[in-house]
């Protein structure tokens, strides 16, 4: 069947997985995030690794993605991007083991990053599959 513009449009293709964290006595919805989300969040990346002002944008970089993707039920987002530093202050390994959780849905991963550098000169993208 051939996909038409209002079936692609209105298509609910956001896939998420829900993650245990004992360390905060619950549950997370992780969503992948949209093709503009990540882009946004990439290009954030890309500008972070030249010039100076690198260390200061890569900062919190893990919270930074998970403030993007933690959702409630109706898939709204718990957290504003303005909240990352608040998150950022959580345990270490739940926020790495969360972000891999947020790249994998989003496709996000270190052969994106190679094949968005090789053909644009910055960062990253590439399709993955989900859970």
């Amino acid at each position: 069947m051939l996909l038409g513009k209002d079936a692609i449009l209105g298509a609910n293709d956001i896939d998420y997985e829900d993650v245990p964290v004992p360390q905060w006595g619950g549950t997370v919805r992780v969503a992948g995030l949209s093709s503009a989300d990540r882009d946004a969040y990439e290009a954030s990346m890309a500008a972070a690794s030249k010039g100076e002002v690198s260390a200061t944008r890569l900062q919190n970089f893990r919270a930074k993605l998970v403030t993007k993707a933690i959702v409630n039920e109706q898939g709204e987002r718990l957290f504003a991007d303005a909240d990352a530093k608040e998150l950022g202050r959580k345990n270490g390994k739940v926020m790495g083991e969360l972000w891999d959780v947020v790249r994998r849905l989003s496709g996000i991963g270190k052969d994106a990053v190679e094949e968005g550098k090789a053909s644009s000169g910055s960062a990253p993208s590439s399709p993955s599959s989900t859970a």
